[in-house]
């Protein structure tokens, strides 16, 4: 409870001077505060009104706006306000808005990169295991230390993740890793298609010398399994 709105509820049974000494309080500033009693009421009343507003755009919204675009909201119904007001009576009535995380880009095309063909045509179906795969890095934020990488290999005829990696880079050697773990799972992968998207910052779309290591050609953003060994 506010010290000062202490005083004025228990003046007439203790006194003025002797609660303001017990509370630590001069008594100019409990006068000041009697004083402004009015005023502080009317922002009050002021703030109620503006919340109300608030909620109505925040339900609006369903939930999803905050303080910049319900302050933009508002001053297109005609409201002269500015964000901090905004920002201090949605925390005053516990009015949260969406908050979305910050994307974390994991595909980066090389602009300079040759584009390879569509091995699959666009058909993400498979009429048999260990013919068609897909792939793609996912980021993984991690409290308190660096953020990792997890590489998929996944089959298009069962859906079956058949490899993976984790790992807090996204070098070549990550996607290397999550298909040598395919190719454990399969015993091998001649023959089948890896199809990917366009990154090139050590990703699925490597350069040849990488690709060689597997025994793979790249596709249209992806990776085709030459008849080789594989690693």
């Amino acid at each position: 409870m506010n010290r000062c709105q202490f005083v004025a509820d228990h003046q007439r049974r203790y006194g003025v001077k002797r609660l303001c000494t017990i509370l630590g309080i001069a008594r100019s500033s409990f006068c000041y505060w009697c004083k402004t009693a009015s005023a502080r009421a009317a922002r009050q009343a002021a703030d109620d009104q503006l919340a109300r507003r608030i909620r109505a755009v925040h339900a609006e919204s369903d939930g999803t706006y905050g303080v910049p675009r319900i302050t933009a909201e508002l001053r297109e119904d005609g409201e002269r306000i500015n964000h901090k007001k905004v920002a201090r009576v949605m925390r005053s009535v516990g009015l949260p808005g969406l908050r979305l995380r910050r994307k974390h880009r994991t595909t980066i095309p090389d602009p300079a990169a040759a584009r390879a063909a569509d091995l699959i045509g666009r058909d993400f179906t498979a009429e048999r295991p260990n013919t068609k795969y897909v792939g793609d890095i996912t980021y993984l934020p991690v409290t308190g230390t660096k953020p990792l990488y997890f590489a998929t290999v996944i089959d298009l005829c069962s859906r079956r993740l058949t490899g993976w990696a984790i790992a807090d880079h996204m070098r070549a050697e990550l996607v290397i890793d999550a298909l040598a773990a395919a190719e454990r799972t399969r015993g091998s992968l001649n023959g089948a298609i890896m199809h990917t998207d366009h990154g090139s910052q050590g990703g699925f779309n490597w350069s040849s010398q990488h690709l060689d290591l597997g025994g793979v050609r790249r596709g249209h953003g992806g990776l085709e399994i030459e008849d080789q060994r594989c690693f």
